[in-house]
């Protein structure tokens, strides 16, 4: 009993469940750069060109915003704008290189057929050049992410890294509903706008999980009083149950192609990594340890899997084929206690979390040099998930006694944090695409 009970407290901590103080306070959530590169680029994005009362949508107010909290830029500010041209022509260069400015973004917006044309041009102020323009076309309701398309563009030109900016984040929010908790899974862009409920229960939701093609969800639910696995699609709001054995079922992680399942399961009175096939619903056992094995993750080729376990008596990270075949080694040696891993998606780097003497920090691994490092601060950082282009990592900490999502980037020189009004969310997981 005492060995049941303990498996189940390390599982709870490894799988991070819905304990009060480790709850985050957000609902809209609002980026604020905290840390960015001690040398940023100087943008002015001018405002578009539009008829007046056309629509309040701010193309460059969202361009702006994107580029400002990547870390990479510092953006002008439009009381600081000498002029406000809206094509090449009325460019003239020597006021914006009055101002400091490195690059130029200009554009304008005209309605036509009911779809918005929308023109965008970015130049090099020093070298007095054109670099890129972009023309799209879109209605109405796309402005936004036509904006943040804008953004990834202007961002991989710059930079030469592929932008996130039409990316979205999946994390559980939780609100008091007279004396009940409502849980809602949410699905928003990757800056807190155009939030979308896509589960709600009094009981709590937990370990989001996306699909490699960004349009399915895997979670675990407490509606039915017991841990249950669905899977929702995001297109259609459809969900189906795959996973409700006795004892625990969590930590669903998608394989690479997207048909299979790596799940946490003690039907057998262990916890243990199973590999669940979604068409058939049928189940592979892949570890068979004495220890607590859970939070399984999949390297990008579908090789390896990668999972928390206490064989070692203290949680660190383990490999084996996903194949099942062959022994698991240990990735972790560093700290007492590294859990929560994943790979980037280009396979070259696993995120985790890792406790030194009760402070819990984000950390990654270089794989191939075996080489780690801390990159927050702590004490008490979780639930790490790399953005798609593999550069920054959204997370959960504390801050001034509060407890809010933050980012960080991979060399951890870019940090910022996303605030919050109202409401408990936790778990954030940043969509692979």
């Amino acid at each position: 009993m005492i060995r049941l009970i303990k498996k189940l407290a390390l599982f709870l901590v490894c799988c991070n469940m819905f304990a009060v103080n480790n709850i985050l306070f957000a609902e809209e959530l609002t980026i604020e750069i905290t840390e960015g590169v001690q040398i940023a680029h100087k943008i002015a994005v001018v405002p578009f060109a539009a008829p007046q009362g056309d629509n309040d949508t701010d193309i460059a107010a969202i361009i702006a915003a994107d580029l400002a909290a990547s870390g990479y830029f510092n953006t002008l500010d439009r009381s600081a704008m000498l002029t406000r041209p809206s094509n090449p022509e009325q460019v003239k260069f020597r006021n914006w290189a009055a101002t400091g400015q490195d690059y130029l973004v200009i554009g304008s917006i005209n309605q036509n057929n009911g779809l918005y044309q929308i023109q965008m041009s970015l130049f090099d102020v020093y070298k007095k050049q054109q670099l890129k323009a972009l023309r799209l076309s879109v209605e109405a309701s796309s402005l936004r992410m036509a904006a943040h398309h804008l953004s990834n563009a202007i961002y991989k030109k710059l930079t030469g890294i592929e932008g996130v900016f039409t990316s979205r984040i999946a994390y559980v929010t939780s609100e008091k509903n007279g004396l009940k908790q409502q849980y809602n899974l949410n699905i928003a862009d990757y800056d807190g706008a155009n939030k979308v409920s896509m589960a709600q229960s009094k009981e709590p939701i937990m370990s989001p999980a996306w699909s490699p093609d960004g349009d399915r969800i895997a979670y675990v639910s407490f509606e039915h009083k017991v841990s249950e696995i669905f899977v929702q699609t995001l297109s259609t709001g459809q969900r189906k149950s795959v996973a409700k054995y006795k004892g625990i079922n969590g930590s669903p992680a998608w394989s690479p192609d997207g048909n299979s399942l790596a799940i946490t399961l003690s039907k057998d009175g262990n916890s243990d990594i199973y590999i669940l096939n979604l068409a058939s619903l049928s189940l592979r056992k892949l570890t068979r340890s004495r220890a607590i094995d859970t939070e399984a993750a999949w390297s990008p080729d579908g090789q390896k899997i990668l999972f928390t376990s206490d064989r070692g008596r203290l949680p660190q990270l383990y490999t084996m084929p996903s194949h099942g075949q062959g022994r698991a080694e240990r990735l972790t040696f560093d700290g007492n206690y590294n859990a929560r891993g994943s790979y980037s998606a280009d396979g070259q780097t696993v995120v985790m979390v890792r406790g030194v003497e009760g402070q819990y920090r984000i950390a990654v691994l270089e794989l191939a040099t075996g080489e780690s490092h801390a990159l927050t601060d702590g004490p008490l950082d979780e639930s790490p998930s790399f953005a798609p282009n593999g550069k920054t990592i959204i997370y959960a900490r504390r801050k001034y006694n509060k407890e809010i999502l933050s980012t960080v980037s991979v060399d951890g020189l870019r940090k910022q944090d996303i605030r919050s009004a109202t409401g408990l969310v936790r778990e954030p997981v940043w969509s692979p695409k």
